[in-house]
């Protein structure tokens, strides 16, 4: 397609703050938008700005070839669409890019699910909060339907920056939750240690900048992650500036530190508990890296 067909209709259902965000940068890209929700209300303003709210989910997935899911998770994707798929022919052709958050192998089930009926499901994951979308720094991971996909992506680039991982549905939900997994510990990781400091007396404020500070310097000490999954894929853990079992100290340090000052333990245990099979797995010597033989799947 070409020319004004990159205008094509774009149907979202789910509004949501990411669903919200995801329709208003589609009607400033002059795309004409249909919307559904379970509570319409949520709708106001975009049905304000141009968007037409559909009265039914099928009035909402017959309005586009293209219909872009943003739910709590796949469930509602089959509560909200099985009585449209039930109608015969109402899901042939039609393009779903399922942005909710589940696990992989629920999005691979949704895609048979989806073909089974005649369409064809893209399944994704938006890396940046509601605010975010549509501007620079966004990006989306996507999986599945490669056809589809690559028809779609124009429209789907004004979301944020594509990038598509091939043709395997779950990829996208793989690489999703991984990178939540970085980001969601990291938080935690935030708070406990605030929670820490404020034991004695010290203010978040004098804390939290510095902390940020650490996280965002992470990759000046650990280089650019190039040269670490080279050494994870060949097993090299050389320990030349830094041990399993030195570092394990350190965890063993912060764990004692969180029970005597009442602190919640639990994070604190997890991580201590990584150095201490690394080390009873005789990785003692070898560098911090070395966890994550005692991490990883075994197949």
């Amino acid at each position: 397609m070409s020319g004004n067909s990159d205008l094509r209709p774009v149907t979202v259902i789910g509004l949501g703050p990411m669903g919200q965000a995801m329709a208003a940068a589609l009607l400033r890209a002059g795309h004409p938008v249909t919307l559904w929700n379970r509570t319409p209300s949520r709708a106001d303003a975009l049905v304000a700005g141009g968007a037409t709210l559909a009265p039914t989910p099928a009035a909402a997935v017959a309005a586009s070839e293209l219909t872009i899911l943003s739910l709590t998770d796949y469930p509602a994707m089959y509560d909200i669409l099985g009585p449209v798929a039930s109608q015969p022919g109402a899901l042939t052709g039609r393009t779903l890019v399922n942005l909710s958050s589940d696990t992989p192998d629920t999005s691979r089930q949704a895609a048979e699910w989806a073909a089974g009926h005649g369409a064809r499901l893209v399944t994704g994951g938006v890396m940046v909060p509601a605010p975010m979308v549509g501007t620079a720094e966004a990006y989306v991971f996507y999986s599945g339907a490669g056809e589809a996909f690559h028809h779609n992506e124009p429209v789907l680039r004004i979301i944020g920056e594509p990038r598509y991982l091939g043709a395997d549905p779950g990829l996208a939900q793989l690489f999703y939750q991984a990178h939540l997994d970085v980001f969601l510990t990291c938080l935690s990781s935030l708070l406990h240690a605030t929670a820490l400091v404020t034991t004695a007396g010290v203010p978040p404020a004098e804390f939290l900048p510095g902390a940020l500070t650490t996280l965002t310097d992470i990759p000046a000490m650990i280089g650019d992650g190039l040269e670490l999954a080279r050494a994870l894929e060949a097993g090299e853990h050389p320990g030349e500036l830094s041990t399993a079992l030195m570092m394990g100290a350190t965890a063993e340090h912060i764990l004692r530190t969180s029970e005597a000052l009442g602190v919640d333990v639990e994070l604190p245990k997890a991580v201590r508990s990584h150095y201490e099979r690394a080390v009873a797995a005789g990785h003692g010597d070898q560098d911090w890296t070395a966890l994550y033989e005692v991490i990883r799947a075994r197949g």
